[in-house]
This record gives C-alpha cells, sequence and structure tokens, in this order.
C-alpha cells in the first residue's frame, strides 16, 4: 500500500535548485520540476515544497539524498501506513539531522525505551530536560521555525513514484 508524505526543501542556494531536484527524481523514479520561491528568513535562497506518494521508508530515501547537499535545509515527512510508522526528517546544516517517528496527527512518538533509558540516566532535572528535548528534536524546531513560517501560503507541488 502506497503511502504519502511532504517534501519541504526550506532553503537552498540557487546553484543547487538542479541537483536538489534531481536527488528527489532519483529517488521517485519520475522528473521533478518544483516551484521555487524566495526564502525571506535566509535572503538569496530558495525554498519548495512537494507532497508525494510512494513506497513506505520513500522519507528516508529522499532525505538520503538530499543530505549529499550539505547546505541544504529541509524536512520530509511520510504518513503512517499499514504496518508502518510515520516519520519526519529534519536536516539543518551544522546541526545535523534528527528522524523520529511520528502518529497519525503528526506528533513525534517517543518510544517506550526511550523514556525508559532517559529516567534511568538523567542525573537532574535539568539533565532529564535537556535529554527530553533531544527526543523531541526541539533544537531543531528552533532553528526550523522562521523557515516554515516563511513558507507559508508557497506553492506546492504534487508527485508521485514510479512502479
Amino acid at each position: 500500500m502506497p503511502t504519502r508524505g511532504v517534501v519541504y526543501v526550506h532553503s537552498c542556494p540557487p546553484a543547487v535548485v538542479p541537483h536538489a531536484e534531481w536527488s528527489i527524481s532519483g529517488v521517485l523514479g519520475t522528473r521533478v520540476t518544483l516551484s521555487w520561491t524566495a526564502q525571506p528568513a535566509a535572503p538569496g535562497q530558495l525554498r519548495a515544497e512537494c507532497a508525494y506518494t510512494g513506497r513506505p521508508g520513500t522519507a528516508s530515501k529522499i532525505a538520503a539524498a538530499l543530505r549529499s547537499w550539505s547546505m541544504v535545509r529541509f524536512e520530509v515527512t511520510e504518513d503512517p501506513s499499514d504496518g508502518y510508522d510515520g516519520e519526519r526528517i529534519s536536516y539543518v546544516p551544522g546541526r545535523g539531522v534528527y528522524r523520529t517517528s511520528t502518529g497519525a496527527n503528526g506528533d513525534v512518538v517517543v518510544g517506550e525505551q526511550q523514556l525508559r533509558a532517559l529516567v534511568a540516566t538523567a542525573r537532574s532535572a535539568e539533565d532529564y530536560a535537556h535529554t527530553l528535548d533531544n527526543l523531541l528534536g526541539a533544537a531543531w524546531d528552533a532553528e526550523l521555525e522562521p523557515y516554515r513560517h516563511a513558507g507559508d501560503g508557497a506553492p506546492i507541488t504534487w508527485l508521485h513514484q514510479v512502479g
């Protein structure tokens, strides 16, 4: 059963635009041409969004392909489907990749074993709060939020995975 997701390229240098499109095209098996607009949160950079349908696991493949361009700031989501959790993968230059499972409503899901490890290893309330923030991706959210707001109302392209 196919799943759906969204690729948010929050900021990309104009010279890298064709490479970003090529990276997504390689995963989806079809030519991708996105509608790029200026990114007000990063003057001189561009942003684009595209929704896709594909097999479960497509989000991680798209994220790995885009990660090849370390100056591109992006998020890739995948909706839950039969037998598969949803997920969100975020990348911020200088911070790296954050990957987590998501519920049907898009909320981050923190697993039982992650919580057990947190309780077992936290030495103080500050340590507990810091580790919980890491599990929730708070630092990535904080850095990406200005880029997300700048994209409100931007055009979105619909893509479908071949085969």
